[in-house]
């Protein structure tokens, strides 16, 4: 018995870290988090690429929402973590974006601090999104060293790969699609057309191209990904890092996984009774449930500690 679940989560684990794709569920409903590249500074609202993602992925014929926009131009991620806050509750999204920090880098702002605060964002954009990473994309950070005002300054972009490689390994380790943009964006001295008139700022000809790359991750969701045996009745539940485990079936097992394969919490289930783990001492990151009986697995999901 152990033997298979140990297979079995090899399978599931390594499927986790294969490049994730953007499920896109109908309908769209869209938030997108950032700076003045999410609100699209110096392009009209059309232009802006949220905007253009919702218009292609109305021609693939999904219905979507008017996309909600927590961005400003010359926000860095403690502003960006404060607006959000302000705007609380935040309910019902079922995508999520986040572009954020350049400004962190322009205005001389630490690596280390970045990594924190880019880690909470990423966690806050994941409970918006209810908890599916699938449900959330991340953005890297384009390179304005490529334009008229970076003059194709070298420090700027080594400083703008420091964060990238930040934002990319955190985005990575929740199992969040992660988009280069970066390259693209690298273009914009050699095609002046990629650059708004403010000689800074990406035009809507760049966002287009971002698009495009978006897209490429996009598939249509056409179920949930946990699985459970048909006519077996349970649930689970979490609420301040306590989840509970309900059968109202069957006895068996249920077991938590970290993203390693390791069992961090097990225990044995009764028909009618519930079961609770206490995650307190969990770090934050993806676990995996599992509830088996007599070497049958009985359900599997994924779920984000906060």
């Amino acid at each position: 018995m152990r033997y298979f679940i140990l297979l079995f989560l090899l399978a599931f684990i390594l499927e986790s870290a294969e490049a994730q794709k953007i499920k896109i569920q109908d309908p769209v409903r869209f938030l997108a988090l950032g700076d003045s590249y999410t609100i699209g500074q110096s392009v009209s609202i059309y232009d802006r690429w949220p905007n253009q993602l919702s218009t292609e992925l109305t021609k693939l014929g999904y219905t979507v929402a008017d996309v909600k926009f927590i961005a400003q131009t010359g926000w860095r991620t403690d502003n960006l973590k404060n607006a959000i806050e302000q705007q609380q509750p935040l309910t019902g999204y079922n995508l999520v974006s986040l572009l954020i920090g350049v400004n962190n880098q322009y205005q001389g702002g630490s690596t280390a601090t970045y990594y924190t605060e880019f880690e909470s964002l990423l966690k806050t954009a994941l409970l918006l999104a209810s908890d599916k990473p699938e449900h959330v994309f991340v953005l890297s950070i384009p390179d304005y060293a490529y334009t008229p005002f970076g003059a194709g300054s070298s420090i700027i972009s080594n400083r703008i790969d420091e964060f990238n490689s930040i934002n990319k390994i955190i985005s990575e380790s929740y199992r969040v699609k992660y988009v280069d943009i970066t390259s693209i964006s690298r273009q914009g001295l050699i095609q002046p057309e990629l650059v708004a008139s403010d000689g800074l700022h990406p035009s809507g000809v760049m966002y287009e191209k971002w698009v495009q790359e978006i897209l490429k991750s996009i598939e249509k969701e056409l179920g949930v990904e946990d699985e459970s045996v048909s006519g077996h009745g349970k649930y689970y539940t979490i609420d301040q890092r306590q989840l509970t485990v309900k059968s109202s079936k069957q006895r068996g097992s249920a077991f938590i996984y970290n993203s390693s394969g390791q069992i961090m919490h097990k225990g044995l289930m009764s028909a009618n009774s519930g079961l609770t783990f206490h995650l307190g001492s969990l770090p934050a990151g993806l676990y995996i449930l599992v509830m088996e009986n007599e070497g049958e697995i009985l359900h599997k999901s994924k779920f984000i500690l906060p």
